[in-house]
């Protein structure tokens, strides 16, 4: 969806010097444009699924296993991701600017935008918005997670949220609560509690206050692309799409997906990280780079296909090895920390 939209729907700078196609998306795909134009919602799906899938994987885990495995997954693949936009934007700076070394290296903690400093990739910023979450789901994991804690989590993340947009409330509050995105990983961890145990009242009130939380959030954010993208875009195509997406999860909770099944699962999801990094400025370059050899339709779906090849290649190549060697160090730096650590009985 959000490949889609970046190619389709979007195209890059609204300056037509700097597009992609180098004119309005909706000139290149008068039809398809409109579609893709609201397929930013894949984005928001991806917060539902982390909500789910970071619950289910953190059930169990000790706060140090949990953070190794938030390390393993998201650096190995992102520090390649860096270094391959630099050299592409570098060589070819038609639709995107590289950073200094200085703004690269910065990216490469994850920590940009607290830093104050642009990514290398538009697209990094969702990153972030994990982090955030991550380390809010740390105070479960950090206590152990169980059923009451990560309904308690839940219900009080959603009042946080909202109170946060308030006038009155202070800036860091919004901040680190993301409200702008938070209801859609809570939607994620009642889900999987559904999942786990039984789908009760009070999950299905912690999803539904979910969804209408999204439809605000959607709106808002619906608004201000259609300002940027300089076209009129109605919000419920948008809504449509967002609750789709929760739909799905939903019948996903509840079994209704168990059915489908294979290889190809595992090598789609190990795949559409890698895809996600790279895709934009690369993609873009290559649409400019091939714009006047290849049709609209026929280029897309080059460009598409050789960024889930390279995806697969960067999964095989580099994030598995990379991973295991990260893992194995981060292991062993929290075993001798834990080992080094005084005892309650030698600090008294």
């Amino acid at each position: 969806m959000v490949v889609f939209h970046h190619y389709v729907g979007f195209g890059g700078s609204a300056e037509a010097a700097k597009n992609a196609w180098t004119k309005p998306v909706d000139v290149v795909f008068p039809t398809a444009s409109w579609l893709a134009s609201y397929t930013w919602t894949g984005v928001e799906f991806f917060f539902i699924i982390s909500g789910f899938v970071i619950c289910m994987s953190s059930w169990g885990r000790s706060l140090g296993e949990f953070f190794t495995s938030r390390v393993v997954r998201l650096y190995p693949a992102y520090w390649f991701a860096i270094l391959a936009t630099t050299v592409v934007v570098t060589l070819w700076p038609m639709v995107a600017q590289r950073l200094s070394l200085q703004g690269v290296l910065v990216n490469a903690t994850m920590l940009q935008e607290p830093f104050g400093v642009g990514s290398v990739d538009a697209v990094y910023w969702t990153l972030f918005a994990e982090l955030r979450f991550y380390l809010l789901f740390a105070l479960v994991v950090w206590k152990g997670v169980t059923y009451r804690r990560v309904v308690l989590f839940c219900a009080l993340w959603t009042v946080a949220s909202v109170l946060s947009l308030s006038v009155h409330a202070p800036k860091m509050a919004r901040y680190i609560l993301i409200p702008e995105f938070s209801p859609y990983f809570i939607a994620g961890i009642a889900m999987y509690l559904m999942h786990r145990f039984r789908p009760t009242m009070l999950l299905w009130g912690i999803v539904a206050i979910s969804w209408l939380f999204s439809v605000r959030q959607v709106s808002l954010y619906n608004e201000g692309l259609a300002v940027y993208l300089g076209r009129t875009m109605d919000a419920k195509p948008a809504i449509v799409l967002m609750t789709l997406g929760y739909l799905v999860m939903i019948v996903l909770a509840l079994g209704g997906l168990s059915w489908v099944r294979g290889k190809w699962l595992t090598v789609a999801g190990a795949i559409t990280y890698p895809l996600y990094l790279l895709h934009e400025d690369i993609g873009w370059t290559g649409i400019r780079l091939l714009r006047n050899h290849l049709s609209p339709w026929t280029l897309v779906a080059v460009i598409t296909l050789g960024m889930l090849i390279v995806s697969w290649l960067v999964h095989r190549l580099v994030e598995r090895p990379a991973a295991a060697i990260l893992k194995r160090g981060l292991t062993d730096g929290l075993t001798s920390l834990r080992r080094n650590s005084p005892t309650a009985k030698e600090l008294g």
